[in-house]
C-alpha cells in the first residue's frame, strides 16, 4: 500500500495516509508516451499556411521574352525562385492534428502516472482548503509549506472560483478537477496537491479500468 504526504491547511501540519486508489502494479511508459503525445497534437493550432503559386497576386505577364536577351528563362514574378514569389512545399493548414484514444487508453495512462507521482513522493493532500474570498497570500503560503519548488498542479474535488483566483496569477500552478485531470496534466508538473476528496474522486474514474481489466 503506497503511503502519500497529507498538510492541514489551518493547523499548517503534516501527516501521512494510505493511498486506496487503485493503481495497479507498473507504471505503463509507452501508454504514457502516447497519452501525452496525443494531448499536445491536440493542442496544436496548426495554422502555418503558405500561399502556392497559384494564390498569389501578381500579374501573369512574362517578365521579357524567352530568348536572345543573355538572362535566364522567367514565366512570371510569382515563381518560387523570384523573390516574393509562391513557396514551395512549404506548410499549409489543410491537415487536421486533432485525434483521440480509447477511453480505457487515457485512463491507464492516468493510472500510471498517478503510480509514478506517488512512488515518488510528490503526492499531497490538503485538508480543509477552503477560503472564503481570494487570498494570494494564503496561496503562497500553501506553496511554500507543500511544494517549495517545482510546478504545481492543484487538484480539486470539485469547481471553485474562489481557489481558482487565488491561485491563477502564480507561475508555473495549473488548477484542474479530479473530473477533468489527465496524464499530461501530472507529467507537466512536480508536485500534485489535492484537496481533500479530489483523490478518492480520481479513483472512482480509475476503479472503471480495473472493473473492465
Amino acid at each position: 500500500m503506497l503511503r502519500i504526504a497529507t498538510y492541514d491547511f489551518a493547523a499548517g501540519k503534516s501527516g501521512e495516509r494510505d493511498l486506496s486508489a487503485p493503481l495497479g502494479d507498473a507504471v505503463l511508459y509507452r501508454t504514457l508516451k502516447e497519452a501525452v503525445v496525443q494531448y499536445q497534437s491536440n493542442a496544436r493550432q496548426g495554422d502555418a499556411h503558405t500561399k502556392i503559386r497559384s494564390e498569389l497576386a501578381g500579374s501573369k505577364r512574362k517578365p521579357w521574352k524567352q530568348k536572345h536577351t543573355g538572362r535566364a528563362r522567367a514565366g512570371d514574378r510569382r515563381s518560387p525562385l523570384w523573390r516574393g514569389g509562391a513557396t514551395v512545399f512549404g506548410p499549409r493548414n489543410q491537415r487536421v492534428w486533432q485525434y483521440h484514444l480509447p477511453r480505457k487508453q487515457r485512463l491507464v495512462a492516468l493510472r500510471s502516472a498517478l503510480l509514478g507521482k506517488a512512488r515518488d513522493g510528490e503526492i499531497r493532500e490538503i485538508r480543509g482548503l477552503s477560503l472564503a474570498e481570494p487570498s494570494a497570500k494564503q496561496a503562497r503560503k500553501l506553496l511554500a509549506g507543500c511544494a517549495p519548488r517545482g510546478s504545481v498542479l492543484l487538484l480539486l474535488a470539485q469547481r471553485d472560483a474562489v481557489l481558482w483566483r487565488s491561485f491563477r496569477n502564480f507561475p508555473h500552478v495549473s488548477v484542474r478537477t479530479a473530473a477533468e485531470a489527465n496524464a499530461y496534466d501530472l507529467l507537466a508538473h512536480k508536485w500534485l496537491l489535492a484537496q481533500e476528496g479530489a483523490l478518492e474522486q480520481l479513483g472512482q474514474r480509475l476503479a472503471v479500468v480495473s472493473a473492465e481489466a
